[in-house]
């Protein structure tokens, strides 16, 4: 090892060095008594955590970019954790992954960008817990989340043990298709149940409130539990005072012959979740609340929308939307078509979609992205904001709207 200016620091050796991975010329720490070596860096030991179904436990089969700073507890486990079949164990050591899950990429991408500006790398611990829980609330009660609890103990211990503060940046959830909940409201309590016991938790081992960020997941056409879908977006803006958000739509992301996210996919997903977790609670993906008769042009339906910036109707339909850009018509008795979608004239966070009769219908809705025909297999859409980034895989990454399925209300007069 090429190593240099060693000194022992009580139950620690701390040193310069020059070692396999991305970090270039850095000082590291391992214990005197042997294990993985460690990113010595400055400031909190960082962690991203994760929980979700067995869906969460997908990883890309490689090391890190960065493998002193990216590392796990050392229970002999991994990045991946213990499927809900044991208890974690409790240690304040610390080793390096043997793959890359979600949260560990997420943590890779921050590296890179800290390395491309020129600023301090530091040491991020990661672990995603899963289960096979059959609905959200039973995830919130089960061992998936009490070894999560154990983990970011895990965390602080071994911050602790180095003589430094643990910091959690965010816990990703990752449960939505494996869900078998009787309809949304019970998929959203039982996503709020979970948030509750983690906070509860964490707070109990001295952590702030913590950032959660989940994928918004359409799923596949006539495939998707209908319960999930409406559930995630009532979570998009009804989520109680926990620090929630969804860093992106997981239409966006290709998907391999098996219907998971192919290798380059997961480091986008990746990708934007990093980016979520540096926005915070700001982060939004455009989402859809409203639609109604256009007054005086009832074959028009306007959609209200949130978003951060200025939506935009994609112009190079990237995802294969067509010309609907992704929104299509249920319920409706009289044969209507959407002919044109496009941004409102008088409001830019307003859609207007443009029909060839007025639609009518008893129970008349307007989705977006879910529950469409499939387009090449595929629920997608072509609604976004002017956000942009540059991905790692050599293509631009947007930040699309959510999902929405609506109902069509008579416009206002």
């Amino acid at each position: 090892m090429d190593a240099w200016d060693i000194r022992q620091q009580r139950a620690w050796l701390r040193f310069s060095a020059r070692l396999p991975g991305e970090q270039g010329v850095r000082g590291f720490r391992k214990p005197v008594s042997g294990g993985d070596i460690l990113a010595d860096s400055p400031g909190a030991v960082l962690g991203i955590l994760g929980i979700g179904g067995p869906r969460a436990a997908l990883a890309n089969p490689r090391r890190a970019a960065f493998p002193p700073h990216i590392v796990a507890p050392a229970d002999d486990i991994g990045a991946v954790g213990h499927a809900g079949f044991e208890m974690a164990v409790k240690t304040d050591r610390l080793e390096h992954l043997r793959e890359m899950t979600h949260e560990a990429l997420a943590a890779e991408t921050m590296l890179f960008w800290q390395l491309e500006k020129f600023e301090p790398l530091p040491l991020l611990v990661t672990r995603v817990e899963t289960d096979g829980s059959a609905t959200a609330a039973d995830l919130a009660r089960g061992r998936a989340a009490e070894n999560l609890l154990i983990a970011a103990e895990n965390l602080r211990d071994a911050a602790r043990s180095m003589g430094r503060k643990p910091r959690l940046l965010a816990i990703c959830l990752d449960y939505a298709l494996e869900d078998t909940s009787p309809d949304a409201t019970a998929y959203r309590d039982g996503m709020l149940a979970l948030m509750d016991r983690l906070e509860e938790g964490l707070w109990a081992l001295g952590y702030d409130k913590p950032l959660f960020v989940a994928r918004f997941e359409p799923g596949l056409p006539e495939v998707a539990p209908a319960a999930a879908l409406e559930g995630q977006w009532e979570l998009a803006w009804n989520h109680g005072d926990h620090k929630f958000i969804h860093s992106a739509p997981a239409y966006m992301f290709a998907l391999d012959a098996f219907d998971r996210p192919t290798e380059e996919a997961r480091v986008q997903m990746a990708e934007m979740t990093a980016a979520a977790i540096a926005a915070g609670p700001d982060w939004r993906c455009p989402t859809l609340f409203l639609a109604e008769h256009e007054p005086g042009t009832p074959e028009v339906i306007r959609v209200i929308a949130q978003a951060q910036g200025d939506l935009v109707i994609d112009p190079d339909d990237l995802l294969g939307a067509g010309g609907t850009a992704g929104f299509h018509l249920s319920g409706d008795t009289t044969g209507a078509r959407i002919t044109k979608v496009e941004i409102a004239p008088d409001d830019a966070q307003a859609i207007l979609v443009h029909c060839d009769r007025t639609p009518e219908g008893r129970d008349l809705g307007l989705a977006y992205a879910c529950g469409a025909e499939a387009h090449g297999g595929r629920n997608t859409g072509g609604l976004r904001d002017t956000w942009w980034l540059d991905s790692r895989t050599d293509t631009r990454l947007f930040r699309w709207a959510l999902p929405a399925r609506l109902p069509v209300r008579k416009g206002r007069t």
